[in-house]
Protein backbone atom coordinates (compact mmCIF):
# COMPACT_ATOMS: atom_id res chain seq x y z
CA UNK A 1 0.00 0.00 0.00
CA UNK A 2 1.93 3.11 -1.33
CA UNK A 3 -0.56 5.37 -0.08
CA UNK A 4 -1.60 5.47 3.57
CA UNK A 5 -5.84 6.58 3.68
CA UNK A 6 -6.44 9.47 6.36
CA UNK A 7 -9.04 11.50 6.92
CA UNK A 8 -7.68 15.20 7.76
CA UNK A 9 -9.40 18.06 9.63
CA UNK A 10 -8.94 21.44 7.55
CA UNK A 11 -11.49 23.25 9.23
CA UNK A 12 -10.17 26.76 9.91
CA UNK A 13 -6.78 25.13 8.38
CA UNK A 14 -4.55 27.04 5.55
CA UNK A 15 -4.12 24.99 2.28
CA UNK A 16 -2.43 26.50 -0.34
CA UNK A 17 -3.55 26.13 -4.02
CA UNK A 18 -1.15 27.03 -6.62
CA UNK A 19 -2.95 28.02 -9.99
CA UNK A 20 -5.67 29.60 -10.92
CA UNK A 21 -7.41 27.19 -13.97
CA UNK A 22 -10.33 24.77 -14.15
CA UNK A 23 -7.92 22.27 -12.64
CA UNK A 24 -7.92 24.11 -9.50
CA UNK A 25 -11.81 25.46 -9.33
CA UNK A 26 -12.07 21.80 -8.98
CA UNK A 27 -9.92 21.47 -6.09
CA UNK A 28 -11.00 24.36 -4.83
CA UNK A 29 -14.85 23.22 -4.06
CA UNK A 30 -13.52 19.99 -2.73
CA UNK A 31 -11.32 21.84 0.17
CA UNK A 32 -13.80 24.49 0.98
CA UNK A 33 -16.63 22.13 1.34
CA UNK A 34 -13.98 20.61 4.18
CA UNK A 35 -13.94 24.22 5.73
CA UNK A 36 -10.48 24.66 4.42
CA UNK A 37 -8.76 28.51 4.61
CA UNK A 38 -7.86 28.61 0.64
CA UNK A 39 -5.14 30.46 -0.61
CA UNK A 40 -4.90 30.58 -4.44
CA UNK A 41 -1.33 31.69 -5.99
CA UNK A 42 -2.12 33.09 -9.63
CA UNK A 43 -1.61 35.86 -11.86
CA UNK A 44 -5.11 35.30 -12.95
CA UNK A 45 -8.42 33.20 -11.82
CA UNK A 46 -11.19 31.63 -13.52
CA UNK A 47 -14.48 33.45 -13.16
CA UNK A 48 -15.87 30.88 -10.22
CA UNK A 49 -12.72 31.45 -8.20
CA UNK A 50 -12.64 35.03 -8.71
CA UNK A 51 -16.17 35.05 -7.14
CA UNK A 52 -15.45 33.00 -4.39
CA UNK A 53 -12.64 35.49 -3.12
CA UNK A 54 -15.11 38.30 -3.80
CA UNK A 55 -17.59 36.94 -1.26
CA UNK A 56 -14.56 36.35 1.23
CA UNK A 57 -14.86 32.61 0.74
CA UNK A 58 -10.74 32.54 -0.57
CA UNK A 59 -7.57 34.62 -0.38
CA UNK A 60 -5.92 35.14 -3.69
CA UNK A 61 -2.38 36.22 -4.37
CA UNK A 62 -1.84 37.94 -7.59
CA UNK A 63 1.71 36.67 -8.57
CA UNK A 64 3.76 33.74 -9.35
CA UNK A 65 4.76 31.20 -6.68
CA UNK A 66 7.37 31.82 -4.53
CA UNK A 67 8.06 29.13 -1.50
CA UNK A 68 7.44 31.91 1.00
CA UNK A 69 4.00 30.83 0.21
CA UNK A 70 3.91 27.68 1.48
CA UNK A 71 4.59 29.21 5.73
CA UNK A 72 1.88 28.47 7.60
CA UNK A 73 0.04 25.89 5.26
CA UNK A 74 -0.83 22.20 6.66
CA UNK A 75 -1.49 21.10 2.89
CA UNK A 76 -0.94 22.25 -0.71
CA UNK A 77 -1.79 21.77 -4.21
CA UNK A 78 -0.27 22.25 -6.86
CA UNK A 79 -2.84 22.62 -9.80
CA UNK A 80 -0.49 24.28 -12.70
CA UNK A 81 -0.36 23.63 -16.86
CA UNK A 82 3.25 24.58 -16.20
CA UNK A 83 6.05 21.73 -14.88
CA UNK A 84 8.52 23.91 -13.62
CA UNK A 85 6.34 25.52 -11.65
CA UNK A 86 4.76 22.15 -10.46
CA UNK A 87 8.46 20.84 -9.27
CA UNK A 88 9.39 23.73 -7.50
CA UNK A 89 5.71 23.65 -5.69
CA UNK A 90 6.50 20.38 -5.08
CA UNK A 91 10.35 21.60 -3.77
CA UNK A 92 9.19 23.73 -1.44
CA UNK A 93 6.40 21.13 0.24
CA UNK A 94 8.80 18.82 0.68
CA UNK A 95 11.41 21.35 2.54
CA UNK A 96 8.51 22.06 4.91
CA UNK A 97 7.21 18.78 5.73
CA UNK A 98 3.84 19.90 3.79
CA UNK A 99 2.14 17.48 2.06
CA UNK A 100 1.83 18.30 -1.09
CA UNK A 101 -0.57 17.02 -4.46
CA UNK A 102 0.74 18.14 -7.77
CA UNK A 103 -2.33 17.39 -10.24
CA UNK A 104 -1.64 13.66 -12.45
CA UNK A 105 1.67 13.70 -11.08
CA UNK A 106 2.49 10.40 -8.93
CA UNK A 107 6.16 11.14 -8.56
CA UNK A 108 5.77 14.55 -7.24
CA UNK A 109 2.95 14.07 -5.13
CA UNK A 110 3.59 13.13 -1.22
CA UNK A 111 -0.37 12.80 -1.26
CA UNK A 112 -3.35 12.18 -3.56
CA UNK A 113 -6.92 12.68 -3.32
CA UNK A 114 -9.50 10.25 -3.79
CA UNK A 115 -12.84 9.43 -5.49
CA UNK A 116 -15.22 10.69 -2.84
CA UNK A 117 -18.77 9.56 -1.93
CA UNK A 118 -20.21 12.64 0.33
CA UNK A 119 -22.86 11.27 2.37
CA UNK A 120 -21.92 13.57 5.05
CA UNK A 121 -21.08 12.64 8.23
CA UNK A 122 -20.50 9.42 6.36
CA UNK A 123 -17.84 9.76 3.62
CA UNK A 124 -15.95 7.08 1.41
CA UNK A 125 -13.06 8.10 -0.06
CA UNK A 126 -11.91 5.22 -3.06
CA UNK A 127 -8.25 5.34 -4.62
CA UNK A 128 -6.43 3.72 -7.22
CA UNK A 129 -2.91 5.16 -5.68
CA UNK A 130 -3.15 7.34 -8.88
CA UNK A 131 -2.58 4.75 -11.40
CA UNK A 132 -5.98 4.57 -12.75
CA UNK A 133 -8.65 7.51 -11.57
CA UNK A 134 -11.18 6.35 -14.03
CA UNK A 135 -11.78 3.07 -12.16
CA UNK A 136 -11.69 4.73 -8.86
CA UNK A 137 -14.22 6.99 -10.57
CA UNK A 138 -16.39 4.19 -11.66
CA UNK A 139 -16.37 2.44 -8.35
CA UNK A 140 -17.27 5.64 -6.51
CA UNK A 141 -20.43 5.37 -8.81
CA UNK A 142 -21.38 1.94 -8.02
CA UNK A 143 -21.32 2.79 -4.76
CA UNK A 144 -22.77 5.98 -4.88
CA UNK A 145 -25.56 3.91 -6.67
CA UNK A 146 -26.07 1.32 -3.65
CA UNK A 147 -26.27 3.79 -0.62
CA UNK A 148 -29.79 6.05 -0.10
CA UNK A 149 -29.44 9.45 -0.01
CA UNK A 150 -30.72 8.96 3.54
CA UNK A 151 -27.49 7.56 5.30
CA UNK A 152 -25.72 10.65 6.01
CA UNK A 153 -29.48 11.74 8.01
CA UNK A 154 -28.51 8.02 9.81
CA UNK A 155 -25.33 8.45 10.29
CA UNK A 156 -26.27 11.89 12.24
CA UNK A 157 -28.66 10.39 13.90
CA UNK A 158 -25.99 7.24 15.13
CA UNK A 159 -23.61 9.93 16.47
CA UNK A 160 -26.11 12.10 18.25
CA UNK A 161 -27.42 9.15 20.31
CA UNK A 162 -24.20 6.84 20.68
CA UNK A 163 -23.59 8.11 23.93
CA UNK A 164 -27.21 7.38 25.37
CA UNK A 165 -26.38 3.85 23.42
CA UNK A 166 -23.17 3.52 25.50
CA UNK A 167 -24.80 4.27 28.63
CA UNK A 168 -28.04 1.83 28.04
CA UNK A 169 -26.36 -0.94 26.75
CA UNK A 170 -22.43 -1.20 28.31
CA UNK A 171 -22.30 -5.12 27.13
CA UNK A 172 -20.52 -4.49 23.46
CA UNK A 173 -22.40 -7.94 22.09
CA UNK A 174 -25.79 -5.79 23.37
CA UNK A 175 -24.88 -3.01 21.62
CA UNK A 176 -24.12 -4.49 18.35
CA UNK A 177 -27.36 -6.07 18.37
CA UNK A 178 -28.87 -2.83 18.82
CA UNK A 179 -26.61 -1.33 16.26
CA UNK A 180 -28.03 -4.12 13.83
CA UNK A 181 -31.76 -3.48 14.36
CA UNK A 182 -31.56 0.16 14.31
CA UNK A 183 -29.74 0.32 10.75
CA UNK A 184 -31.89 -2.10 9.11
CA UNK A 185 -35.06 -1.81 11.11
CA UNK A 186 -37.79 0.45 11.51
CA UNK A 187 -36.04 3.22 12.90
CA UNK A 188 -33.90 3.23 8.99
CA UNK A 189 -37.49 2.92 7.80
CA UNK A 190 -38.49 6.26 9.58
CA UNK A 191 -35.39 8.26 8.82
CA UNK A 192 -35.59 7.69 5.25
CA UNK A 193 -38.99 8.91 5.66
CA UNK A 194 -38.49 12.34 7.51
CA UNK A 195 -39.96 11.27 10.57
CA UNK A 196 -37.42 12.23 12.71
CA UNK A 197 -39.54 12.13 15.75
CA UNK A 198 -41.18 8.77 15.17
CA UNK A 199 -37.56 7.62 14.94
CA UNK A 200 -36.28 8.83 18.49
CA UNK A 201 -39.15 7.21 20.47
CA UNK A 202 -38.50 3.75 18.57
CA UNK A 203 -34.80 4.11 19.64
CA UNK A 204 -35.98 5.38 22.99
CA UNK A 205 -38.32 2.14 23.76
CA UNK A 206 -35.70 0.04 22.56
CA UNK A 207 -33.53 1.61 25.16
CA UNK A 208 -35.65 0.93 28.24
CA UNK A 209 -34.26 -1.78 30.87
CA UNK A 210 -35.47 -5.03 29.57
CA UNK A 211 -36.79 -3.81 26.40
CA UNK A 212 -37.13 -5.61 23.46
CA UNK A 213 -36.51 -4.09 19.89
CA UNK A 214 -39.83 -3.83 17.61
CA UNK A 215 -40.06 -5.57 14.97
CA UNK A 216 -38.88 -5.82 11.87
CA UNK A 217 -39.92 -4.29 8.65
CA UNK A 218 -41.34 -5.05 4.68
CA UNK A 219 -40.73 -3.13 2.12
CA UNK A 220 -43.29 -3.73 -0.80
CA UNK A 221 -40.85 -3.58 -4.12
CA UNK A 222 -41.71 -3.60 -7.53
CA UNK A 223 -39.72 -5.83 -9.89
CA UNK A 224 -41.14 -4.26 -13.64
CA UNK A 225 -41.36 -6.62 -16.36
CA UNK A 226 -37.95 -8.58 -16.26
CA UNK A 227 -35.23 -6.86 -17.22
CA UNK A 228 -32.61 -5.98 -14.24
CA UNK A 229 -31.85 -2.69 -15.64
CA UNK A 230 -35.50 -1.18 -15.57
CA UNK A 231 -35.12 -1.50 -11.59
CA UNK A 232 -34.91 1.36 -9.35
CA UNK A 233 -32.05 2.49 -7.15
CA UNK A 234 -34.24 1.98 -4.55
CA UNK A 235 -35.24 -1.52 -5.13
CA UNK A 236 -31.84 -2.44 -5.48
CA UNK A 237 -31.07 -0.96 -2.31
CA UNK A 238 -34.09 -3.40 -0.70
CA UNK A 239 -32.96 -6.13 -2.19
CA UNK A 240 -29.38 -6.07 -1.20
CA UNK A 241 -30.58 -5.42 1.93
CA UNK A 242 -33.07 -8.25 2.58
CA UNK A 243 -32.81 -11.27 5.41
CA UNK A 244 -35.69 -12.26 3.53
CA UNK A 245 -37.57 -11.97 -0.08
CA UNK A 246 -40.81 -13.06 -0.46
CA UNK A 247 -40.99 -12.99 -4.83
CA UNK A 248 -43.51 -13.60 -7.04
CA UNK A 249 -43.44 -16.61 -9.64
CA UNK A 250 -42.51 -14.14 -12.61
CA UNK A 251 -39.86 -12.32 -11.18
CA UNK A 252 -37.01 -12.64 -14.00
CA UNK A 253 -34.34 -14.74 -12.49
CA UNK A 254 -31.49 -12.00 -13.40
CA UNK A 255 -33.22 -10.01 -10.38
CA UNK A 256 -33.34 -12.64 -7.83
CA UNK A 257 -29.41 -12.49 -8.14
CA UNK A 258 -29.47 -9.06 -7.48
CA UNK A 259 -30.59 -9.86 -3.90
CA UNK A 260 -28.15 -10.06 -0.88
CA UNK A 261 -26.71 -13.81 -0.70
CA UNK A 262 -27.44 -14.51 2.97
CA UNK A 263 -31.01 -13.62 1.83
CA UNK A 264 -33.59 -16.39 2.51
CA UNK A 265 -35.96 -16.34 -0.88
CA UNK A 266 -39.31 -17.97 -1.27
CA UNK A 267 -41.52 -17.89 -3.80
CA UNK A 268 -44.33 -16.89 -3.09
CA UNK A 269 -46.24 -16.56 -6.81
CA UNK A 270 -49.89 -17.89 -8.22
CA UNK A 271 -49.79 -19.22 -11.76
CA UNK A 272 -53.03 -17.98 -13.70
CA UNK A 273 -55.77 -20.33 -12.23
CA UNK A 274 -53.42 -22.61 -10.26
CA UNK A 275 -53.62 -20.40 -7.24
CA UNK A 276 -50.46 -22.63 -5.25
CA UNK A 277 -50.23 -19.78 -2.74
CA UNK A 278 -52.82 -17.92 -1.14
CA UNK A 279 -53.13 -14.81 -0.44
CA UNK A 280 -53.31 -14.92 3.16
CA UNK A 281 -50.70 -16.97 3.80
CA UNK A 282 -48.47 -14.21 1.95
CA UNK A 283 -49.76 -11.68 4.02
CA UNK A 284 -48.74 -14.32 7.47
CA UNK A 285 -45.62 -14.86 5.98
CA UNK A 286 -45.03 -11.28 5.69
CA UNK A 287 -45.76 -10.77 9.38
CA UNK A 288 -44.40 -13.79 11.02
CA UNK A 289 -40.57 -12.39 9.56
CA UNK A 290 -41.27 -8.72 10.37
CA UNK A 291 -41.94 -9.83 13.95
CA UNK A 292 -38.69 -12.15 13.84
CA UNK A 293 -37.01 -8.73 13.38
CA UNK A 294 -36.10 -9.53 9.55
CA UNK A 295 -36.05 -6.77 6.98
CA UNK A 296 -38.33 -8.67 4.51
CA UNK A 297 -38.69 -7.70 0.92
CA UNK A 298 -42.58 -8.16 -0.87
CA UNK A 299 -41.10 -8.75 -3.90
CA UNK A 300 -43.75 -8.10 -7.19
CA UNK A 301 -43.73 -7.80 -11.08
CA UNK A 302 -43.84 -4.42 -12.55
CA UNK A 303 -45.77 -1.90 -9.82
CA UNK A 304 -47.29 -3.11 -6.87
CA UNK A 305 -50.02 -1.09 -6.98
CA UNK A 306 -51.41 -1.77 -10.57
CA UNK A 307 -52.87 -4.97 -9.90
CA UNK A 308 -50.60 -6.26 -7.85
CA UNK A 309 -53.15 -6.41 -4.58
CA UNK A 310 -50.11 -4.54 -3.00
CA UNK A 311 -52.50 -2.49 -0.95
CA UNK A 312 -54.50 -5.13 0.59
CA UNK A 313 -50.89 -6.62 1.52
CA UNK A 314 -49.92 -2.68 3.45
CA UNK A 315 -53.76 -3.15 4.94
CA UNK A 316 -52.97 -6.36 6.47
CA UNK A 317 -49.73 -5.04 7.61
CA UNK A 318 -51.32 -1.84 9.09
CA UNK A 319 -53.44 -4.08 11.02
CA UNK A 320 -50.89 -5.88 12.82
CA UNK A 321 -48.47 -2.50 13.25
CA UNK A 322 -45.52 -3.63 11.22
CA UNK A 323 -44.00 -0.85 9.46
CA UNK A 324 -43.72 -1.24 6.02
CA UNK A 325 -42.20 1.29 2.81
CA UNK A 326 -43.18 1.42 -1.06
CA UNK A 327 -40.86 0.69 -3.40
CA UNK A 328 -42.61 1.90 -7.31
CA UNK A 329 -41.68 -0.06 -9.92
CA UNK A 330 -42.09 -0.07 -13.98
CA UNK A 331 -45.42 -1.40 -14.20
CA UNK A 332 -45.67 -3.80 -17.66
CA UNK A 333 -47.43 -1.23 -20.00
CA UNK A 334 -44.83 0.93 -19.60
CA UNK A 335 -42.04 -0.82 -20.03
CA UNK A 336 -43.77 -3.52 -22.14
CA UNK A 337 -45.00 -1.08 -24.71
CA UNK A 338 -41.36 0.54 -25.11
CA UNK A 339 -39.50 -2.15 -25.66
CA UNK A 340 -42.11 -2.84 -28.28
CA UNK A 341 -41.60 0.77 -29.70
CA UNK A 342 -45.26 1.17 -29.09
CA UNK A 343 -46.12 4.83 -27.72
CA UNK A 344 -48.95 4.56 -25.67
CA UNK A 345 -50.08 8.15 -26.16
CA UNK A 346 -49.52 9.66 -30.03
CA UNK A 347 -50.26 13.15 -30.89
CA UNK A 348 -51.57 11.84 -34.30
CA UNK A 349 -53.30 8.25 -32.34
CA UNK A 350 -54.48 8.50 -29.31
CA UNK A 351 -54.12 10.96 -26.08
CA UNK A 352 -55.22 8.64 -23.05
CA UNK A 353 -54.90 5.22 -22.17
CA UNK A 354 -56.86 2.82 -19.89
CA UNK A 355 -55.07 -0.23 -17.90
CA UNK A 356 -57.46 -3.23 -17.94
CA UNK A 357 -57.19 -6.30 -16.40
CA UNK A 358 -59.08 -9.51 -17.57
CA UNK A 359 -57.95 -12.42 -16.07
CA UNK A 360 -60.67 -14.05 -14.62
CA UNK A 361 -64.70 -14.11 -15.03
CA UNK A 362 -65.27 -11.23 -11.88
CA UNK A 363 -62.95 -9.01 -13.58
CA UNK A 364 -64.68 -9.51 -16.71
CA UNK A 365 -68.20 -9.17 -15.39
CA UNK A 366 -67.42 -5.88 -13.95
CA UNK A 367 -65.57 -4.50 -16.69
CA UNK A 368 -67.12 -1.22 -18.50
CA UNK A 369 -66.97 -2.40 -22.47
CA UNK A 370 -69.43 0.30 -23.81
CA UNK A 371 -66.63 2.91 -22.00
CA UNK A 372 -63.68 0.70 -23.44
CA UNK A 373 -64.99 0.67 -27.18
CA UNK A 374 -65.78 4.37 -27.27
CA UNK A 375 -63.76 6.43 -28.86
CA UNK A 376 -60.00 6.36 -29.98
CA UNK A 377 -57.68 5.80 -26.13
CA UNK A 378 -55.29 2.95 -25.91
CA UNK A 379 -56.06 0.01 -24.63
CA UNK A 380 -53.31 -2.06 -22.24
CA UNK A 381 -54.77 -4.98 -21.33
CA UNK A 382 -52.84 -7.29 -18.29
CA UNK A 383 -53.73 -10.75 -18.18
CA UNK A 384 -55.87 -11.22 -20.74
CA UNK A 385 -54.59 -14.20 -22.42
CA UNK A 386 -56.81 -16.70 -21.36
CA UNK A 387 -59.88 -14.52 -21.92
CA UNK A 388 -59.00 -13.00 -25.41
CA UNK A 389 -61.65 -14.22 -27.10
CA UNK A 390 -64.19 -12.70 -24.45
CA UNK A 391 -62.32 -9.46 -24.82
CA UNK A 392 -63.08 -9.51 -28.88
CA UNK A 393 -66.27 -9.87 -28.58
CA UNK A 394 -67.01 -7.80 -25.62
CA UNK A 395 -65.38 -5.17 -27.55
CA UNK A 396 -66.99 -5.36 -30.93
CA UNK A 397 -70.05 -5.82 -29.66
CA UNK A 398 -69.83 -2.30 -27.96
CA UNK A 399 -68.70 -0.60 -31.33
CA UNK A 400 -64.88 -0.88 -31.22
CA UNK A 401 -63.80 -1.74 -34.86
CA UNK A 402 -62.11 -4.69 -36.04
CA UNK A 403 -59.82 -3.12 -38.07
CA UNK A 404 -58.40 -1.18 -35.06
CA UNK A 405 -54.81 -2.27 -34.78
CA UNK A 406 -53.58 -4.61 -31.72
CA UNK A 407 -50.25 -5.88 -30.64
CA UNK A 408 -49.31 -8.59 -28.39
CA UNK A 409 -46.53 -8.18 -26.23
CA UNK A 410 -44.97 -11.89 -25.00
CA UNK A 411 -42.03 -11.77 -21.97
CA UNK A 412 -41.96 -8.32 -22.58
CA UNK A 413 -38.69 -6.63 -21.75
CA UNK A 414 -36.76 -10.06 -21.65
CA UNK A 415 -33.97 -11.44 -24.09
CA UNK A 416 -37.22 -13.94 -25.30
CA UNK A 417 -39.52 -10.75 -26.15
CA UNK A 418 -42.07 -11.68 -28.86
CA UNK A 419 -44.48 -9.00 -30.81
CA UNK A 420 -47.64 -9.87 -32.94
CA UNK A 421 -48.95 -6.93 -34.55
CA UNK A 422 -52.39 -7.88 -35.99
CA UNK A 423 -56.15 -6.22 -35.47
CA UNK A 424 -58.56 -6.45 -32.99
CA UNK A 425 -61.06 -9.21 -34.80
CA UNK A 426 -58.45 -11.41 -35.14
CA UNK A 427 -56.49 -11.27 -31.68
CA UNK A 428 -57.44 -14.66 -30.39
CA UNK A 429 -56.71 -16.44 -33.27
CA UNK A 430 -53.34 -14.88 -33.56
CA UNK A 431 -52.21 -15.52 -30.35
CA UNK A 432 -53.75 -19.38 -30.63
CA UNK A 433 -51.41 -19.57 -34.05
CA UNK A 434 -48.32 -17.96 -32.40
CA UNK A 435 -49.34 -20.04 -29.27
CA UNK A 436 -48.97 -16.96 -27.13
CA UNK A 437 -48.14 -17.63 -23.37
CA UNK A 438 -48.24 -15.86 -19.69
CA UNK A 439 -46.76 -13.00 -19.13
CA UNK A 440 -48.36 -11.07 -22.30
CA UNK A 441 -49.44 -7.86 -22.47
CA UNK A 442 -52.19 -6.48 -25.41
CA UNK A 443 -52.18 -3.33 -26.18
CA UNK A 444 -55.43 -1.68 -28.46
CA UNK A 445 -55.62 1.04 -30.27
CA UNK A 446 -54.36 2.80 -33.17
CA UNK A 447 -50.76 3.35 -31.69
CA UNK A 448 -50.24 -0.23 -31.55
CA UNK A 449 -49.45 -0.39 -35.51
CA UNK A 450 -46.44 1.76 -34.55
CA UNK A 451 -44.69 -1.22 -33.39
CA UNK A 452 -44.17 -2.11 -37.36
CA UNK A 453 -41.64 0.57 -37.91
CA UNK A 454 -40.77 1.65 -34.05
CA UNK A 455 -39.49 -1.51 -32.89
CA UNK A 456 -35.97 -1.59 -31.52
CA UNK A 457 -35.56 -3.80 -29.10
CA UNK A 458 -35.02 -7.87 -29.45
CA UNK A 459 -36.57 -9.89 -32.51
CA UNK A 460 -38.13 -7.55 -35.03
CA UNK A 461 -42.68 -7.79 -34.86
CA UNK A 462 -44.65 -10.32 -36.59
CA UNK A 463 -47.19 -8.51 -38.50
CA UNK A 464 -50.26 -10.40 -39.60
CA UNK A 465 -51.94 -8.14 -42.33
CA UNK A 466 -55.46 -7.67 -42.81
CA UNK A 467 -55.38 -9.61 -46.10
CA UNK A 468 -53.66 -12.42 -44.55
CA UNK A 469 -56.31 -12.22 -41.85
CA UNK A 470 -58.73 -12.47 -43.42
CA UNK A 471 -57.67 -15.37 -46.08
CA UNK A 472 -57.12 -17.37 -42.65
CA UNK A 473 -60.55 -16.53 -41.34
Amino acid sequence: MRYFPLFLDLRHRRVVIVGGGVIAERKFALLASGGAEVLLVAPSLTAALAAAVEASRADHLPTEFVPEHLDGARLVIAATDDATCNRKVAAAAEARGIWVNVVDDLELSSGILPAIVDRSPLVIAVSSEGTAPALARLVRERIEATLDESIGALAAFCARFRLRIKAALPDLGARRRLYDWLLGGPVAAAIRAERGEEAEALLGQALLPGAIPAAGSVVLVGAGPGDPGLLTLNALRALQAADVVLHDRLVAPEILKLVRREAELLEVGKGGRDHSIAQDTIHGLMVEHARRGRRVVRLKGGDPFIFGRGGEELEHLLRHEIPFEVVPGVTAALACAAYAGIPLTHRDHSGSIRFVTAHCRESLETTDWRGLARGRETLAVYMGVATLETLRHELLRYGRAGTTPVALIENGSRPEQRVIVGTLEHVARLAAEHELKSPALLVIGEVAALAATLHWFGAPPLIATQTAERSAA
